[in-house]
């Protein structure tokens, strides 16, 4: 767990960063197949109890799980991260590092469904109140929203499904003034369009199934610590300031300053929960983060190519693309993603649900799948799918009706892209 040379560059982070080969030694990332791992005597093992500073156990560390920690980091600017087995363990115990049965937090509407189903409903059945504000709610609005049992803020870079621009600065500004962290879920804008450390997150969180695994390949997850949030002058984090008994009685803040937060989740709760991914899994995701500056380019040039299609579209009521100079949330893509806004479109499409599904249907080249962010095109439906669970007052909230679809642009030739796309308009 040797700490890595910092690089400047984001294509060269993404390449080199996290794993460093000793001399002869492979240069490809090596994967550790190994649950298990062998020490000198018991006394070294109970000092890795007191200072988890090497590999103990695969459940919650591993060297290949390491090297793409390590390199998701630097990309992100953290100072530590944590390879979860999805996305959704990942907003999981991004939260409960934080918040325990009795408290509240508050969250954006505008983000993904099963967010929004994890927060609503599972976890209030842990105890925990989830207060939502819309992600254009006034300041007053979400200062109100802030009790003194409010543990943290969270939103979404670009939300999933509605393309919604999160205010990251404005919503940390309130959050600090709070004392408490703001966690930004970046799955969609990834750190190669937006870093929401340079804004004042002090939280960041993916779903690295989609953009930075690219592939269709695997599931994860990864939190990434800011390391800025100061846990001792918020006054509100008895658990980083006071003595885990848990853990032989450490206290976070003292024994890992900056790292307090990502070493607290990593010896508590994933050697609780114990959602830690295999070493193949991190292995097929670093592939993924080799090519990821490439990649998100070329999605944002494609997508941006069909929005501007459908913008124009007699069949189209709406497009939601950040990218467009027509979209209501431009001038803040314009701040925090100015080198595009991915490659996801949400439209609506004339004629509501019935016309949606037999456009879907009418697809050839992309395909109907619950995915999105990979290199081929996808389409999904999202108040058939993965929005289904919620009510329509929720559906509202998040931006979504009967007539949008989820388009997810890949980088197939963008005129076989728009050939597929007009046919099924006109078919629908």
């Amino acid at each position: 767990m040797k700490p890595v040379k910092p690089t400047a560059a984001i294509e060269t982070k993404a390449l080199h960063s996290g794993y460093t080969p000793e001399n002869g030694g492979p240069r490809v990332l090596p994967i550790v197949q190994s649950t298990t791992y062998a020490f000198d005597s018991s006394e070294h093992i109970a000092a890795l109890f007191d200072m988890p500073m090497e590999y103990m156990y695969s459940r919650f560390a591993n060297p290949t799980c390491d090297a793409v920690e390590k390199k998701i980091a630097e990309m992100e600017g953290g100072v530590g991260a944590m390879l979860c087995t999805s996305g959704q363990a990942a907003s999981l115990l991004s939260v409960l590092n934080l918040a325990q049965a009795g408290d509240s937090i508050v969250a954006v509407s505008a983000i993904y469904g099963g967010t929004i189903n994890l927060f609503g409903f599972t976890l209030k059945k842990l105890g925990i109140e989830c207060i939502w504000v819309e992600p254009d709610a006034s300041d007053d609005e979400i200062r109100a929203a802030i009790k003194p049992n409010t543990r943290l803020v969270f939103g979404e870079t670009l939300a999933n499904p509605a393309l919604v621009v999160f205010d990251i600065e404005r919503f940390a500004k309130i959050a600090h003034e709070n004392k408490i962290p703001l966690i930004v879920d970046n799955t969609f804008a990834t750190p190669i369009l937006c870093r929401p450390f340079e804004f004042g997150a002090d939280i960041v969180v993916h779903s690295t199934t989609k953009y930075m695994d690219g592939h269709a390949l695997q599931v994860g997850g990864v939190i990434v610590d800011g390391g800025t949030f100061d846990w001792k002058a918020s006054g509100k984090f008895p658990e980083f300031t006071e003595p885990d008994e848990s853990y032989h009685g450490v206290v976070y803040t003292e024994a890992f300053g900056p790292m307090a937060y990502i070493i607290k989740a990593r010896m508590q709760l994933m050697r609780d929960f114990g959602c830690y991914p295999a070493a193949h899994s991190a292995f097929l995701l670093n592939l993924g983060l080799e090519t990821l500056p490439v990649r998100m380019k070329q999605y944002c040039e494609n997508a941006l190519t069909v929005a501007e299609f459908l913008e124009k579209h007699e069949k189209v009521s709406a497009v939601h693309y950040p990218g467009l100079a027509s979209d209501h949330y431009h001038e803040l893509a314009q701040k925090y993603l100015p080198l595009g806004t991915s490659g996801v479109i949400s439209f609506n499409i004339k004629g509501g649900r019935t016309v949606a599904e037999r456009f879907i249907n009418a697809l050839e080249l992309v395909t109907n799948e619950v995915h999105v962010a990979d290199i081929r095109t996808c389409v999904l439906h999202p108040a058939s799918s993965t929005h289904r669970q919620l009510t329509d007052e929720q559906l509202e909230a998040a931006g979504i009706d009967g007539g949008m679809i989820r388009l997810s642009v890949g980088l197939e030739n963008v005129k076989d892209i728009l050939d597929d796309v007009a046919q099924a308009l006109e078919k629908a």
